[in-house]
Formats: C-alpha cells, structure tokens, sequence
C-alpha cells in the first residue's frame, strides 16, 4: 500500500485547493566554497512543498560564476545548469522568479560585475533575491539591501559593519522583507524559506513542510537569535553584556537605568550602543525578547497564561494578551489551541499510517 506522509492535520487534496497554479522558479548562484547544508536546506524545503502539495508548485536551477562545475565547501563538484551569463532575470518572459546567492566559510567576498549585473536587473524586474551565510554580501555590493535588513554569519558581521555602513544588520538569523530573503546559516535558511513559501502560496503549505522538516524545532526563533547576539564576538564586549543581562532577568525585568549601571554607562549611552549595532532601541529589544519566551512556554508548557505571563515580566495576563496578539497577531490562547489542534492531527495521521500499514 502506497505510504502516507503526516501533514500537519492536511490531506494533500485539502493543501492542492490553496496552491496557487504557477510554478515558482528559483535560481541558486553557488559561490566557490558554497555551503552545502545552506544550499541543501533551502532545496529541502522547496522539493518538499511539492511533495505534500502533489503539484510543482517550485523549480530551481543552480548557476556558478564562470564554470558550469563549482565546488562546495565539502569538496564535493556540483555540476550546475549554466553560469551567471545564463540567468534570464526577466520574470515575464518565463525567466525566474528569485535569485538566491550561496555563501560559505571560504567563500571569497568580492563578486563577479556580472554577478552584481544579473542582481540588479533581477531588483528591476521586481524578483525575490536572497543570499544565505554570507551571500547576502552581494546583494550589498550591489546597492541593493540599503532598505533592508541583512541577515548573515557572524564571521561577517565586521566586515558587513566596515564596507556596507547603510546597511541594517538584522537582530535575528534570518531576515525577510517583501523582495528579500536573507540568512545565517542551514537551520535560519529552512527558516526564511518556510516564511517565503508561506507568503507565495498558503500558510497550512509551509506548516506542513515544517511538520516534515523540522519537528523538533522550537516555536520561537527570537530566542535562538538573541543567543546568537550574545555569543556574536564581533559585537562590542558591552552590548553582549547588556543581552545576557536581558536575558537572565526576565522574570524580573531590569530597568534602563539598572541595566546601564551594570555596565558603567548612561541610559542614553545604552540607547546609542543598541541603535548601532541592532537597529532598536534596548526596551524595544527587551520587550520583544521577552515575548519570545512568552511563546516558547506556551507551545512547550502546559504552564497557565497567568504563570507564563508573570513568568515573563507582564504585569498582569490582560496586559501580557494584549501585548501578545498586537506582536503576533492572534491571543496566547489561540496560539495554544492551533498548537495542540496540529499535534493532535498529526498524531491522528500517524495512527491512521500505522494502521494502513
């Protein structure tokens, strides 16, 4: 009997009515030395979609600079589909519809003028671009993320600070605007492309990709990124200090005058410091910072509302809902609900499987 795949309380049939009929193609520039857990996580997502939608809702197409064969950061030969000269950045005429560049550790940061060309016409042309681990870099070159955030490495962040002061670094691992995708690395790649897939076809899509792909991940990214900033050694030693400081005083949240005491400077020093290097200001980061906890206890607990609300700095349940629902768009209780409604599909699906079996 053909075998089943749990979709997050979905039936192929049931997702196949929320697909939209064109295939959305995407083209992969593969620098030298590119990642391939990168690349292979943002492939992932996309062969996935089609599989739980039974449908080609994507395609993709990988490009080297100047030979058709480029190595990745394993040593392994990939063998791509034509060079940068190859992209047709013209959506209209059946070309792409995104170009995502692929960094890696060793990838060289400078970047082919055709490469920078082909980027700038596909902006033109209204295409999604992107760039994972430090592929973002080129679409910085190319003047192109001064209106958005930029997600990338750690390793790069100096360097992103140093030659590209006009663009915003982005205070999470991955970052998404309305024609830009950027990340870290593999786990903020799947991140950012389960966001992109969830905005061009249907949110129940991206669910069930996520069920399949990432079933242990947690519900709250801010918190992983907020680890992330407080480890990042290109980040001065002061403001990685005030993070930790957030982040083990949520219960009991500190004050702006208390946290800059801690580190010897005024409040406005503080602000200054945050506006630099996050783009926010510190009670704004603390805030949001807090409200990720929020989420990550109510989908991982079964602690009340009232308790994760205390738990979390909000000083009463109303006020932590409220908060809640104008930063996530829907009620703790909801969030809880759609959370447990999921489980308990996929949990359904996966006895249906077993009998079927």
């Amino acid at each position: 009997m053909e075998a089943k795949t749990p979709l997050a309380g979905q039936h192929p049939d049931q997702l196949a009515q929320v697909t939209p009929d064109k295939t959305f193609r995407v083209g992969f520039v593969l620098l030298d030395h590119f990642s391939m857990m990168s690349y292979a996580s943002a492939v992932d997502t996309l062969v996935t979609a089609n599989l739980v939608t039974n449908r080609r809702l994507f395609s993709h197409s990988n490009y080297a600079i100047h030979q058709p064969k480029v190595a990745s950061d394993l040593s392994i030969d990939l063998t791509t589909d034509g060079t940068v000269y190859d992209l047709n950045t013209d959506a209209d005429s059946r070309g792409l519809d995104a170009i995502i560049v692929v960094g890696g550790y060793r990838s060289a940061l400078s970047y082919d003028v055709a490469l920078l060309d082909k980027l700038r016409a596909g902006d033109h042309h209204d295409l999604l671009l992107g760039g994972l681990w430090n592929g973002s870099l080129a679409l910085a070159q190319a003047g192109l993320l001064d209106q958005s955030p930029c997600a990338l490495h750690p390793d790069n962040h100096a360097f992103l600070r140093e030659k590209f002061p006009t663009v915003r670094l982005a205070d999470a691992s991955h970052a998404r605007s309305p024609r830009r995708l950027t990340a870290a690395g593999p786990a903020s790649t799947m991140e950012a492309m389960l966001e992109w897939i969830g905005e061009v076809s249907d949110k129940s899509i991206s669910n069930a990709v996520r069920e399949i792909l990432a079933p242990d991940s947690l519900s709250s990214s801010s918190t992983n990124a907020s680890s992330m900033l407080q480890n990042d050694p290109s980040l001065p030693e002061t403001l990685r200090t005030l993070i930790q400081l957030m982040r083990a005083n949520i219960e009991e949240p500190l004050s702006s005058e208390e946290l800059a005491g801690c580190v010897d400077l005024s409040r406005r020093q503080v602000e200054r410091l945050f506006q630099a290097h996050l783009g926010t200001s510190p009670s704004r980061y603390y805030f949001e910072l807090r409200l990720a906890e929020a989420q990550r206890l109510l989908m991982q607990t079964s602690d009340s509302i009232t308790r994760i609300s205390l738990a979390c700095g909000f000083v009463s349940s109303s006020h932590f809902s409220t908060c809640f629902k104008d930063f996530f768009g829907e009620s703790p209780s909801v969030a809880r609900k759609k959370k447990r409604d999921a489980a308990m599909d996929a949990q359904a699906h996966s006895n249906t499987d077993e009998t079927d079996a």
